[in-house]
């Protein structure tokens, strides 16, 4: 691979970074919001490395050019028998081939760096989901109060809490409002389902309850859902079910806060998913 090549493909991959982390919002389908700053950093840089290769690449073609305009009619005085023409070849084939370079292999990383300019991978959703079992829940000792609020607004940690360890039952009757995504679960209802990552797409897990009633739509539909807890098991005990019985199930916006077990904030600006 020339050194031009390799000077190309990391201002590529620099502005495939950049792309999805400044232009779009792409980026938060793989990462946290927190984690954008550094891929903007990282495809600045790759750029800079990129314009910087080049431009040595350049200096360095020119410098051979200039050294034998320089000492060529030099070498043929000293050696008028003939081997300063001999030597003269010899120095320019050691300075016009360039045997440095990267394994062919390396071009494998010009795919990723145009995906990312031309088609970024879709979004964790309901197919990550149904493939992974559920994300355990910390053990609680004591809950606080439910807040009188009706709907109940929660998230699904929280409500699979109260569920399987609040011996209080607050949860009982209840009706409470929360939102994720809609991951289909054969005949047996659907999962509610927040995908949760603590830093990359790599370490992605999801917290899920199942709905029972209500409209069913597409998988990957961003809902909130309102019910109350469907009764199989006994309540507050590892035999609960975590599932809930649908009153309304809405279509909504993706929230910012997608990849985190959260109450929904504002929704994202066009280009997440």
């Amino acid at each position: 691979m020339k050194r031009s090549f390799q000077a190309g493909l990391l201002v590529l991959c620099g502005l495939g970074l950049l792309h999805i982390s400044v232009v779009t919002d792409l980026c938060l389908r793989y990462v946290k919001e927190s984690m954008r700053p550094l891929l903007i950093a990282s495809g600045v840089v790759l750029v800079l490395l990129g314009i910087a290769g080049a431009v040595l690449d350049r200096r360095g073609r020119r410098d051979p050019e200039e050294h034998e305009h320089g000492h060529g009619h030099e070498h043929g005085h000293e050696h008028p028998n003939g081997h300063g023409h001999e030597h003269e070849h010899e120095d320019e084939h050691a300075l016009g081939h360039d045997h440095s370079g990267m394994p062919r292999v390396a071009w494998l990383l010009l795919l990723p760096a145009l995906s990312l300019l031309f088609y970024a991978p879709p979004a964790l959703g309901a197919y990550t989901a149904a493939r992974q079992p559920a994300k355990p829940v910390a053990r609680q000792g004591a809950f606080d109060p439910l807040p009188a609020t009706s709907p109940l607004p929660m998230t699904l940690s929280d409500f699979t809490s109260r569920v399987r360890q609040d011996r209080s039952r607050a949860i009982k009757g209840r009706t409470v409002t929360m939102t994720g995504i809609v991951t289909p679960h054969g005949k047996d209802g659907w999962d509610l389902t927040r995908i949760i990552i603590n830093c990359c797409a790599a370490d992605a897990q999801s917290v899920k309850v199942r709905i029972y009633g209500g409209p069913v739509l597409a998988a990957d539909t961003w809902v909130s859902v309102t019910g109350s807890w469907h009764p199989a098991g006994t309540l507050g005990t590892g035999s609960a079910q975590v599932a809930l019985d649908a009153r309304t199930v809405t279509k909504v916006p993706r929230p910012v806060n997608g990849y985190q077990d959260a109450l929904p904030l504002p929704t994202t600006r066009s280009g997440g998913s």
